[in-house]
């Protein structure tokens, strides 16, 4: 009788700390951020610059999003629906070389077709050194080059 009890006790004390456990790992996100792979992002609700964009995300503990696997090109495509939207992605400092935010060089890329192009020189288009998600485009072949001040939503991604 005592080793069912014991037997009963130790079971319940495991569940339990089982459940603790997972929900002590389960990372949490802010309230309006949306949880993917444990990464946290926000959709912007107004557009502005690049620069603006990334100033709102750093402003909330974040920065605007590097996409480093496909599933999360996935993941976006379908998180902005209808919106064009900033990423983290630039080649300010030399022309043609995209970085990362975080410094990372380019590695993966989902350029639309032509694209990069740098507004193909054209004086209309100005310097384009940003990138963008084009929306209602092929989830691998929806990334644009565009001016840093053009006015887009922008993605925040931070880790909680």
């Amino acid at each position: 009788v005592i080793y069912a009890e014991c037997f009963g006790c130790v079971t319940s004390f495991l569940i339990f700390s089982v459940f603790c456990l997972m929900y002590l790992t389960e990372k949490m996100c802010p309230a309006g951020w949306v949880n993917f792979n444990n990464t946290c992002y926000l959709l912007s609700t107004e557009s502005d610059s690049w620069d603006k964009g990334r100033q709102d995300c750093r402003d909330r503990g974040a920065d605007l999003v590097v996409i480093d696997s496909y599933k999360e090109e996935e993941f976006l495509c379908k998180f902005i629906i209808k919106q064009d939207t900033w990423i983290g992605l630039n080649d300010r400092d030399n022309e043609g070389n995209w970085k990362w935010i975080d410094g990372a060089p380019l590695i993966l890329a989902y350029w639309m077709r032509g694209q990069p192009d740098s507004g193909n020189g054209n004086p209309q288009w100005g310097e384009e050194d940003c990138a963008h998600l084009q929306a209602h485009m092929k989830t691998d072949q929806n990334w644009n080059d565009v001016r840093c001040d053009a006015s887009k939503q922008w993605i925040c991604e931070k880790v909680p």
